[in-house]
């Protein structure tokens, strides 16, 4: 959150490390110890306000109070799937802009997907996220209290969150120094103790920012954003092509394979009669062939500002299975939330048209 957005100077407590959270007490005049007796409110318990935080001083809760926030988000809307328990949060931020996440539960665990921006640049022609453009990053808070507001939730039905997916709107790696300082907070023991191999990151494919992030040694799964087998194809569907055209983007990602020994995830959002050919399955192959990956087919959650439908289960089916005989390991991501704004975006989007603030 931007200091101008915050009272007064206030500090954001989870934009803040442990190390940094100790500077700031040793500030304060008080005992470094303060910081990880602080986190555990943060992030075990999820308090809310100081006055729940009973080990602390009353002294100290009204100095906290002065001078921190604890809240970077507050939720804005909820929606909740009949049918398999998808929550999808509309989050209001400090600054009165807003942004999304979404609880998935599953029977192996409960995964959440964040936003790291307030709205996107990427400009992808089928997505809801980019519709209006990027307004401004997120900060390590505002990112980081996304899965805390939906752990407190969970927390009532003795459950927790066991993986989180930066999938939500914006590109988490053109922002970059919020997005792995998140990814650090959500590991660390006195954070959320999620482990590494439990947080996936994806991008619409910044090759520059892949192999700087190869460099963090942070064994997390990188899914990249591919939905289509060529240049002339990607480029019309994804704007950020053009910057980091298919001959840049695999051998980034080739080279983050080889330094981290990750198996990175290739996204390709099935559209009908765009991207989802046999011959375009085998281009697919062709690209991918000898490389330690796997292709994830997702039938597109259509958006009626874009007017792009959805390939059938068939032509999902049929393309899988081409992938699979020349050799690419493939699944087809299960569907989740349908009777809700499920798609990226489309939750922010509607609230933007019934407040006047999103063009018609």
């Amino acid at each position: 959150m931007p200091d101008k957005m915050k009272p007064a100077g206030k500090v954001l407590l989870k934009d803040l490390s442990r190390a940094e959270l100790e500077d700031f007490f040793s500030g304060m005049g008080e005992r470094s110890f303060r910081a990880v007796q602080l986190m555990g409110w943060l992030y075990q318990r999820q308090a809310t306000t100081f006055d729940q935080m009973t080990d602390l001083s009353l002294k100290l809760r009204q100095k906290l109070e002065s001078a921190a926030i604890v809240n970077a988000v507050t939720v804005a809307r909820r929606q909740e799937s009949v049918g398999d328990g998808t929550v999808k949060y509309l989050f209001m931020l400090g600054d009165g802009n807003t942004c999304e996440g979404v609880l998935m539960r599953h029977d192996y665990g409960n995964s959440f997907c964040v936003s790291t921006q307030v709205g996107c640049a990427m400009g992808c022609r089928f997505c809801a996220s980019t519709l209006g453009g990027r307004i401004r990053d997120l900060s390590v808070g505002e990112i980081v209290d996304q899965v805390v507001t939906a752990q407190r939730e969970l927390a009532a039905e003795e459950k927790r969150i066991s993986s989180v997916v930066f999938m939500g709107t914006g590109e988490p790696l053109e922002n970059y120094a919020a997005t792995v300082g998140a990814l650090r907070l959500l590991n660390s023991p006195e954070g959320l103790n999620i482990g590494y191999r439990h947080l996936t990151v994806s991008t619409s494919g910044l090759s520059e920012q892949i192999r700087r992030l190869a460099g963090e040694e942070l064994p997390i799964t990188l899914s990249v954003s591919l939905h289509a087998p060529n240049d002339a194809l990607r480029s019309e569907l994804m704007p950020v092509n053009r910057r980091f055209p298919i001959g840049e983007l695999l051998p980034a990602c080739r080279d983050y394979i080889q330094r981290t020994g990750r198996r990175i995830t290739f996204e390709y959002a099935m559209m009908d009669g765009i991207n989802d050919s046999g011959e375009q399955a085998r281009q697919l192959a062709g690209l991918l062939r000898g490389m330690l990956c796997h292709v994830n087919l997702i039938p597109l959650n259509p958006v009626a500002e874009r007017g792009i439908a959805r390939s059938s289960l068939e032509t999902v089916r049929r393309f899988q299975a081409i992938l699979e005989e020349e050799g690419i390991e493939t699944t087809v991501r299960r569907e989740m939330g349908g009777d809700i704004d499920a798609a990226c975006g489309q939750l922010r989007r509607r609230a933007m048209l019934e407040s006047g603030m999103g063009e018609k």
